[in-house]
């Protein structure tokens, strides 16, 4: 189900900037679009429980766990996957079915909005960044190990890192 979503997703989303490229027009449309969709992205790489706000931890602020005796705490994101690619393929779809109404062919200079996105784009970004170096998480699972179970002489199952 998670990648039909997907594939119809990214296929929604180019048909729309296909429509938008070609009627030369609607460029407000696929700005808000791109700032929702930002956003979107920001809330997929955020964890649920932001560690800037969690004061119980030591003097120096708060971390997430780094070694074997400290609580483990999984990353939880604060906007799920499928919720993620859900509203993400709702929006185009909102977004395209509103190229079709001449109200929102609102007249713009679109090269001031590319490079303004561009720029709200690296900043958010470098903040976002910062903030997963400065608390130690990693949103996505590349590089991070993985477990296997092997069995034991004894017929039991022991989970060991691969």
């Amino acid at each position: 189900m998670e990648e039909e979503l997907l594939s119809s997703g990214n296929k929604k989303g180019a048909l729309s900037q296909l429509w938008t490229r070609l009627s030369q027009g609607w460029y407000i449309i696929t700005y808000a679009l791109g700032i929702y969709h930002l956003n979107l992205f920001i809330a997929f790489l955020t964890p649920k429980i932001d560690p800037a706000m969690d004061f119980d931890g030591e003097e120096n602020g708060p971390a997430l766990p780094t070694r074997a005796n400290e609580e483990f705490r999984p990353f939880i994101r604060r906007l799920p996957e499928f919720k993620f690619w859900y509203s993400v393929t709702k929006s185009t779809l909102i977004g395209f079915v509103c190229t079709f109404f001449d109200c929102f062919n609102v007249p713009v200079f679109w090269p001031i909005l590319v490079m303004y996105f561009i720029t709200l784009f690296c900043i958010t970004m470098k903040r976002q960044i910062r903030h997963m170096i400065k608390y130690r998480y990693l949103p996505f699972t590349h590089g991070k190990p993985k477990y296997q179970g092997h069995e034991e002489t004894s017929g039991k199952v022991i989970i060991s890192p691969k």
